[in-house]
């Protein structure tokens, strides 16, 4: 099943089943008007949302259908109650400390860092990424998430994993000029963690086969940057935390409510037990350029890959083992914010 929210003038937009094959949308409001009422009662709301995407399916449904243009969509949900975002990925954590060399603490390969992002306005997956400066060191972050129900305080791996609802991904932008001088203060992310976007839609997990082992997708993320492949990791892959591990870490001193939002932190990949290389030389590349700046510092001394400048395009995706788009693609253009 994949859902989306249609833009309607209305912060939350409408909910609408999506067709499998991403071409086609039916309202899906007389169900449950928006996604978060969708999951506030999930148990009730879910088999009438499934029976209408298998009617949908079947061509039997008398709903209409609409030709669905990602450009008319907020993201999933339009903001959420909970945006939390972890790095799971370590490699990607170790590369970042190596480049100004600091060490890495034992316990980050055993104890997930996780931080609390903005919720209360997510961009849709076509929206701009505007920004007042590029010296902020504008930056994308492709990665994956997941939506749950409810999840209770000290939730065990298992509850954990059978709270995930669905999954989608995610451009976590980050404003890598602005993030030292925070840290810094001992006091985490506020203003260079701006809002995020997400797919088109959201994945019920069966959506993805066996693609999804219940805390991993094994497949692998594309990222473009101005049309060119710039990464190609494999979702699955040098994962040290899975989700139900992350959503597990997320609840461990409080509950979760339903449409909580979980991320994967940025998608990296190794290679040969050392740091990736861009995809135009053999490798998975990066889903964010951070990576390759600290590998150019590593190697050479100097990061030369410049953050994004206005103009610059973003398409974040991820196929199938059939070639066909699961979650649609996130599709933005950084552009100058005037006020």
């Amino acid at each position: 099943m994949k859902l989306a929210t249609l833009k309607n003038g209305t912060r939350d937009g409408q909910l609408v089943l999506v067709t499998g094959d991403l071409s086609h949308y039916v309202d899906a409001s007389a169900i449950a008007p928006t996604l978060q009422a969708a999951l506030d009662d999930w148990a009730i709301v879910a088999p009438r949302l499934i029976e209408l995407a298998d009617e949908i399916a079947a061509g039997s449904s008398i709903a209409k259908r609409e030709a669905l243009d990602a450009t008319q969509l907020h993201s999933p949900l339009p903001r959420a109650f909970q945006w939390a975002d972890g790095s799971a990925y370590v490699n990607h954590v170790e590369l970042v400390r190596k480049a100004r060399s600091a060490e890495m603490p034992e316990t980050f390969w055993t104890d997930p860092l996780m931080y609390q992002g903005g919720s209360d306005r997510f961009l849709g997956p076509c929206d701009d990424i505007a920004m007042a400066d590029t010296a902020w060191g504008i930056d994308m972050e492709g990665e994956i998430a997941v939506i749950t129900d409810d999840v209770p305080m000290g939730a065990s791996l298992d509850q954990a994993r059978d709270a995930i609802r669905l999954i989608m991904l995610v451009n976590d932008v980050s404003l890598r000029g602005l993030i030292p001088g925070e840290l810094a203060k001992g006091f985490g992310f506020f203003q260079s963690k701006p809002s995020s976007a997400f797919s088109p839609v959201a994945v019920t997990p069966d959506e993805l086969g066996d693609a999804w082992d219940g805390g991993k997708v094994h497949l692998p993320l594309n990222v473009d940057l101005n049309g060119k492949p710039f990464g190609r990791a494999n979702a699955g892959v040098d994962m040290t935390f899975d989700f139900a591990q992350l959503v597990a870490h997320a609840a461990r001193t409080r509950p979760l409510g339903a449409g909580s939002v979980v991320g994967s932190g940025t998608v990296s990949n190794k290679l040969d037990g050392g740091p990736g290389k861009p995809v135009a030389e053999g490798g998975a590349g990066y889903s964010c350029i951070a990576e390759i700046r600290m590998i150019e510092t590593i190697e050479t001394g100097a990061a030369k890959t410049p953050f994004l400048q206005f103009g610059d395009r973003v398409k974040i995706e991820m196929l199938g083992k059939d070639g066909t788009s699961i979650f649609g693609a996130i599709d933005q253009t950084v552009t100058q914010y005037k006020g």
